[in-house]
């Protein structure tokens, strides 16, 4: 039986995702099932994005973050929840962050870089890093995460791919999220005293 340091994953993020990569068996194959998918599913990336976009507009609870400044965004800011559409510049702003992300998903590697970014992504939606004003509840983001997985489901298997090839990449894509989830949810715990600043050393999975 293999020993775990719980303490330890709780302020080491490389020895974390070691630990998830493992558990899962998110292997070097899912990462090329990932990557194999790129040529395939970039052009329906934007697509995707509004579609997205399209169920937190659905929501005052989740629209309602669209509302205060943006990190990094330095335009002017919608004058009310009720005003605020899809082809607002903030809006537009944030959109190119979310194709960033599925794009940087399907071709990038899984090394130190990515997993601080997975990580960033979790943080960066609670007051601890970027701005102040934006603090989405666990909720929110756990339903975003489940919509753009069943999103990702639907969209894989309407490429007409190959059986096997199908079926790497949805468990790979699976696998992925999940890391994806414990990335964002952890952000949301009592922040140990060595987990107030980034993290920035994650190996490659191996």
């Amino acid at each position: 039986m293999k020993r775990i340091d719980e303490t330890r994953l709780e302020t080491d993020l490389q020895y974390r995702v070691e630990y998830l990569a493992e558990f899962m068996g998110f292997t070097p194959d899912d990462v090329a099932a990932i990557h194999g998918a790129a040529e395939v599913l970039a052009p329906v990336v934007p697509t995707l994005v509004d579609a997205v976009y399209d169920k937190l507009f659905g929501y005052d609870a989740t629209k309602r973050h669209f509302v205060p400044r943006q990190t990094g965004y330095d335009g002017e800011l919608p004058d009310s929840l009720d005003s605020l559409r899809q082809d607002h510049e903030m809006i537009q702003f944030r959109k190119s962050h979310l194709a960033r992300y599925l794009v940087t998903l399907v071709t990038k590697p899984f090394d130190s870089k990515m997993f601080v970014y997975l990580n960033r992504v979790g943080e960066m939606h609670t007051p601890h890093a970027g701005s102040a004003e934006l603090d989405v509840p666990l909720v929110q983001m756990n339903a975003l995460l489940g919509f753009v997985a069943d999103a990702l489901t639907a969209t894989i298997l309407s490429l007409g791919l190959e059986r096997r090839t199908e079926e790497q990449t949805l468990r790979a894509f699976g696998k992925l999220l999940w890391m994806q989830n414990d990335l964002v949810t952890r952000h949301y715990q009592a922040r140990p005293a060595s987990r107030r600043h980034p993290l920035t050393a994650v190996a490659r999975v191996r």
